[in-house]
């Protein structure tokens, strides 16, 4: 698999990508978010790791641009460890956030987790599990690995996906944000809320016609969140 390093750091770019080719992933590097936006284009990449500050254009405006038009997922990286700024960061459209100085283990443990969440969830069709999920006008097709709301298509990324399918295979059913993370990233959930949040944010922008008000993802309060079932339309 295709792996982009982007960061004005060089050092630090042929560091993760030595620690990478070691795994048995393909590298590629750019210095600024321009050239990694033309690398884009160019190349098949199935995931990046992008810096957050750096010339020409920032990791933030470019995982923005990136989003308009791709779901591969990205990993970002900053110096500043505040919650604000990795809010920031998912609500651009990251999947990831990890500050420096990282343990080249855990950077490697995540990369691979994002990858095996992409290739079941967001790219490749898996083989069996066929089923369709419908509530209102929301449509989750889990053999083509689609969602349709009001018969147009909805572009998600694998995480905003494997949220949405959690929720519409139990319609009505409150899930706690500690159990969606847990459930969804595959880790404890410690500190995670404001992880969650974004996502689920993202998601109501992507099938809601007014995000502020809501029609299929209801939060309870104090409790989670859960999807609202709309019709009797049975999961077949």
């Amino acid at each position: 698999m295709n792996i982009l390093i982007c960061d004005d750091d060089k050092e630090i770019a042929e560091a993760i990508s030595i620690y990478l080719q070691n795994e048995g992933y393909t590298t590629l590097t750019a210095h600024d978010g321009k050239k990694a936006l033309s690398m884009l284009d160019e190349n098949e990449i199935h995931l990046i790791i992008m810096d957050v500050m750096m010339p020409e254009k920032d990791g933030l405006r470019a995982t923005m641009e990136i989003r308009r038009e791709d779901n591969v997922p990205i990993i970002m990286l900053s110096a500043k460890s505040e919650d604000t700024d990795k809010i920031l960061g998912l609500n651009m459209g990251a999947d990831d956030y990890m500050t420096k100085p990282f343990n080249p283990l855990e950077l490697i443990a995540r990369v691979k987790s994002q990858l095996r969440r992409y290739t079941a969830l967001g790219s490749l069709p898996e083989q069996g599990g066929e089923g369709i999920y419908t509530t209102g006008g929301l449509c989750l097709d889990e053999k083509q690995k689609t969602v349709t709301a009001d018969g147009e298509e909805v572009r998600l990324t694998p995480l905003e996906y494997k949220i949405l399918h959690l929720l519409m295979r139990n319609p009505g059913r409150v899930f706690s944000i500690d159990e969606i993370y847990e459930r969804v990233w595959g880790e404890d959930s410690v500190g995670a809320g404001s992880t969650v949040t974004v996502h689920i944010r993202r998601l109501r922008e992507k099938i809601e016609i007014n995000p502020g008000e809501p029609k299929y993802i209801k939060v309870v309060w104090g409790l989670g969140y859960k999807i609202e079932r709309l019709d009797n339309s049975p999961r077949r």
